[in-house]
């Protein structure tokens, strides 16, 4: 068994390949490995939040959950500044690569290292809902808080896998979220701080 993207460590062996993305209208080569997530390309849910939103042109962004880095690399692409965080190492490692190809600059993380002073304008993340859901309210939980006061989390979520039922819990804890895009089975889920 390889693991799975959200390990700590993961087992499967660090093969890289590269990998064409059409993002912003521009075809971009990234490279990919075993052990993170979506290693075989762009996956369908990020492309939909790359194409459905509008991308920062400035301030401070953070991708949560950053892969390989196609937000990451994207958002830095289009002027913000970027804190890309994952638990995975290699992950975090060809988001540098990749944003050194590119001509970026995004600082890439562990959650533990990202200093408890950073607060960011916007989220951007596909979360990894595969880790339970009892995990992914406390990353949410975690990362949250960090949001400006007039802040906003992009959440790219499949209906499949929970998006509506996940939209309820975070207006149960307080977070307004609004449903403002649905495309391919996915949606878009908008997080507000509390007023």
């Amino acid at each position: 068994m390889d693991g799975h993207y959200f390990d700590e460590s993961p087992s499967s062996d660090d093969r890289r390949r590269e990998v064409t993305a059409h993002i912003g209208g521009r075809e971009l080569v990234f490279t990919t490995s075993g052990g993170v997530f979506s290693h075989d390309g762009l996956d369908k849910a990020t492309d939909v939040l790359l194409r459905t939103r509008d991308l920062p042109g400035e301030g401070v962004v953070l991708d949560l959950g950053c892969g390989w880095g196609p937000i990451a690399c994207t958002l830095a692409a289009a002027g913000a500044t970027v804190w890309a965080v994952d638990v995975n190492p290699r992950a975090l490692e060809l988001t540098e690569l990749n944003a050194e190809r590119l001509g970026v600059v995004v600082h890439t993380s562990l959650p533990d290292d990202v200093p408890d002073t950073l607060v960011v304008d916007q989220i951007w993340s596909n979360p990894p809902i595969r880790i339970g859901k009892q995990a992914l309210h406390n990353l949410l939980l975690r990362w949250l808080p960090r949001l400006a006061p007039a802040g906003v989390a992009r959440l790219v979520v499949g209906k499949n896998l929970g998006a509506d039922s996940l939209q309820r819990w975070l207006i149960e804890q307080g977070w307004p979220t609004e449903r403002v895009d649905s495309e391919k089975g996915f949606r878009i889920l908008e997080v507000r701080r509390p007023q």
